[in-house]
């Protein structure tokens, strides 16, 4: 949700690159019930969750090798009581901090609090460009309005705010309506998602678009690039990154790589289970059984390990040319064929080596 570190993505001496980006899901608690959903989450309390104590430790093994963005979400990390007190220490470690609320529970009161407690940006999902639209993917009437609330109390309070939105056949047509109503809102980045079908999100297989049209609306993302008003970041797409270089786009602000999951992307649970990525349900290691050791699993869980070898990635991404720039969806390919080593299901591309 924002710039890296500019020395996370180095890597310490003789061991792998540094987490650039962990996503923490703090809760997997929340009040909606969103058709895309990794999580399946429910409005009711989840047993196992890290305790406060267990968090601290965490983020201080983390803080200890790395300095990687910390993206609390959910669920809805603001149903956490202790969310403020685990973002506060994590600021105190120097680790940037930004949330991914839905927005229902913004106001003037609880944005002052995330802003005392160094969150330096959220993300709020807008999956339609109408009431009518959004709400039907959320599974709650009034989530539209709620998620617009918690704009404008963010606009009110000086927090700066993203939107994110999963494009699917259900919105695909709103999308350029989904651009200019972010625009209008004053949020600094538009980050679209491309469906990836885990979690409640197996129901909607139906529902994401296909390889040309994924194609399309990548080679359309890349022609909003220019404008000034807003950035455009794009995730669980790692092909955008071949479209943008294809174009010979301006790279400044861009992730260097598309799929990061396990490279310089981490996925951490409610409960501590680690994966390379949200969607990837594959557990990389514990760090509840690890002692909250978090660096021991970044350096040495062979599905890591597998990740960074991308020699050994199968089909067309084994042998494309964009391979490092690319890599494929991971999460992807596994929800499609079972292999998280296999070719990216939804590239239309044929790499030229053979």
């Amino acid at each position: 949700m924002t710039q890296a570190h500019p020395h996370a993505h180095q890597a310490h001496a003789g061991g792998p690159a540094l987490p650039r980006l962990i996503a923490w899901e703090v809760t997997r608690s929340c009040m909606l019930a969103c058709k895309h959903c990794r999580a399946a989450a429910q409005p009711m309390p989840y047993a196992g969750e890290l305790t406060t104590d267990e968090c601290r430790r965490l983020l201080d093994n983390i803080a200890s090798f790395a300095k990687p963005i910390m993206i609390l979400t959910g669920g809805e990390p603001m149903l956490r009581p202790d969310i403020y007190d685990i973002a506060s220490y994590a600021t105190g470690l120097n680790l940037p901090v930004v949330m991914a609320p839905c927005g229902a529970l913004l106001d003037g009161q609880s944005v002052a609090k995330i802003l005392a407690s160094g969150v330096r940006r959220i993300s709020i999902s807008l999956d339609g460009a109408t009431a009518t639209s959004h709400d039907s993917f959320r599974g709650v009437p009034g989530a539209f309005d709620s998620a617009l609330r918690g704009i404008q109390a963010a606009r009110n309070g000086g927090l700066e705010f993203q939107v994110n939105t999963t494009i699917t056949q259900h919105n695909i047509g709103e999308l350029g309506e989904i651009l200019e109503l972010a625009v209008r809102l004053g949020a600094k980045v538009f980050n679209p998602f491309l469906l990836v079908p885990t979690g409640r999100g197996k129901a909607l297989a139906d529902q994401e678009i296909s390889p040309v049209q994924y194609e399309q609306t990548l080679d359309w993302l890349a022609d909003q690039q220019g404008r000034g008003d807003i950035l455009i970041r794009v995730t669980c797409a790692p092909h955008y990154q071949r479209i943008i270089r294809q174009k010979k786009l301006d790279l400044a602000g861009h992730p260097v790589k598309g799929c990061m999951g396990g490279q310089s992307f981490a996925f951490i649970s409610h409960t501590g289970k680690v994966q390379i990525c949200g969607f990837l349900d594959v557990e990389c290691g514990d760090v509840r059984a690890e002692g909250l050791d978090f660096r021991r699993i970044w350096e040495s869980s062979p599905v890591f390990l597998q990740m960074r070898d991308q020699s050994k990635y199968h089909g067309r991404c084994g042998r494309c040319e964009f391979a490092r720039v690319c890599g494929g969806c991971r999460a992807r390919a596994f929800a499609i064929t079972g292999d998280y080593l296999d070719e990216e299901p939804f590239c239309t591309y044929e790499p030229k080596r053979k």
